[in-house]
């Protein structure tokens, strides 16, 4: 039996449950849990003693969706549940749900012979796809915030032919091999004997669904009914921002007859510092010092900030610092969006020894051992061997070529690998 759709006044329905997310799921979540969902349940992708019980199923899923992919009317789902979205009762967000609207954006297709097709009635403008890329973005900028300027290079409406493609007057020809619906079936091979069909743009009309002669032809267009365009625009990254955060033009995608245009999408990457590290809102440093500076303390600028400004540390004396020692700046991090808050900086201290042989006779030696904490207790032994030594030995090559899995971290291998290994010794 069907399962009804969520506008089929079943107030125990759950639209997380029906789309196999948790109420807390992000919109990715559920696009993601949707976009297969609708794949698994299309009417096309099913037996034909199965396509009743499928396309129900599919219109159900579609519709829930609907609702959970738009934040109003989610909250209005999430506080009412469906009697929200039932007219008999008043509910105000139960509009019709133009599945094939949806399914343009995410797949291409829509249900029952693709878009447009026989039975849809006038096809409403759609959405054009959003244009995505990466926007490499310093630390510094990302600390004060930047406005970029650029051109871009993108496809608008013919201004001579309004998009249509033709000449003034002339009216197109219906196109004879999508039969004026834009969209034609066409077969893929996906495997060795398999094959599956899907719908595809028309080639001949662009998915205009009318045709025109070549001498009938917009001279500008050349009948393809868009023209490039160098369009300059900027966008603004605010303080703080972060990686991956996406910066949105919206409607400056390329243009297309009979779609509203998609956005311009820009996701941050943020490029790696000489200096700073980031971690959320905070940062961290390495503060270099002399062993002098960390047995007798200082006072000066121990690093230069993202906005030029000098960080000035003023250390007592009689405090030591120690190597991996770190120091906490409150509110020397970056800023917090949409405030004056900043996060913090850590200073991680680096001691720098002087070179071999700095001191030029034993009586600079003598003195400063005089001035410097003496040995620890001498270690009892019933026999004293004086050994030879290295002096720039690697700890990492501890174990090496000794058969020790754990040289190089070896008890820290998947199971899946550790079990490999086991079956391969019992063998």
């Amino acid at each position: 039996m069907a399962s009804p759709g969520p506008g089929a006044g079943s107030d125990d329905i759950d639209l997380y449950e029906l789309l196999g997310v948790d109420k807390t799921a992000s919109q990715n979540d559920i696009k993601k849990a949707y976009r297969k969902l609708a794949l698994q349940h299309h009417p096309d992708k099913v037996p034909e003693d199965q396509r009743v019980e499928s396309e129900a199923k599919f219109k159900s899923v579609t519709q829930a969706y609907e609702i959970l992919r738009d934040e109003e009317k989610r909250a209005f789902y999430d506080k009412h549940g469906m009697a929200a979205f039932d007219p008999s009762r008043g509910g105000g967000m139960g509009e019709e749900v133009d599945i094939n609207d949806i399914l343009a954006q995410m797949f291409g297709m829509g249900v029952g012979g693709g878009m447009g097709g026989p039975g849809g009635g006038p096809r409403r403008p759609r959405r054009g796809a959003d244009e995505e890329s990466k926007y490499s973005v310093s630390l510094e900028d990302l600390y004060k915030g930047k406005t970029v300027k650029f051109a871009a290079n993108k496809n608008v409406i013919c201004g001579t032919c309004k998009g249509t493609g033709g000449k003034e007057k002339v009216k197109p020809q219906q196109c004879d091999r999508c039969k004026g619906h834009g969209m034609v079936e066409a077969f893929r091979q996906v495997g060795p004997g398999l094959v599956t069909r899907e719908s595809a743009v028309c080639d001949r009309c662009q998915g205009s669904g009318n045709y025109f002669k070549e001498k009938d032809r917009c001279k500008k267009c050349k009948g393809k009914r868009t023209v490039p365009e160098t369009k300059p625009l900027e966008i603004y990254i605010p303080r703080g921002s972060r990686q991956g955060e996406r910066i949105v033009l919206e409607g400056e995608a390329d243009q297309n007859p009979d779609q509203t245009p998609g956005n311009l999408v820009f996701v941050l990457d943020e490029e790696p510092h000489e200096v700073f590290n980031r971690i959320g809102n905070d940062l961290s440093a390495d503060m270099d010092i002399t062993v002098a500076e960390a047995l007798c303390g200082f006072s000066r600028v121990v690093v230069q900030h993202l906005d030029g400004r000098g960080i000035h540390i003023n250390h007592p004396r009689g405090k030591v610092l120690h190597p991996g020692q770190v120091l906490k700046v409150q509110g020397e991090g970056m800023p917090v969006k949409r405030g004056d808050a900043k996060g913090d900086l850590y200073l991680v201290v680096k001691i720098q020894f002087p070179e071999d042989g700095w001191l030029k006779d034993d009586a600079a030696y003598e003195s400063l051992q005089k001035l410097l904490p003496g040995p620890p207790p001498e270690i009892k032994a019933d026999e004293i061997d004086d050994v030879a030594y290295e002096d720039d030995a690697d700890i990492d090559e501890m174990g090496a070529n000794s058969g020790d899995p754990r040289f190089g971290d070896g008890w820290e291998d998947d199971d899946d690998e550790a079990g490999g290994q086991a079956q391969c010794a019992q063998q």
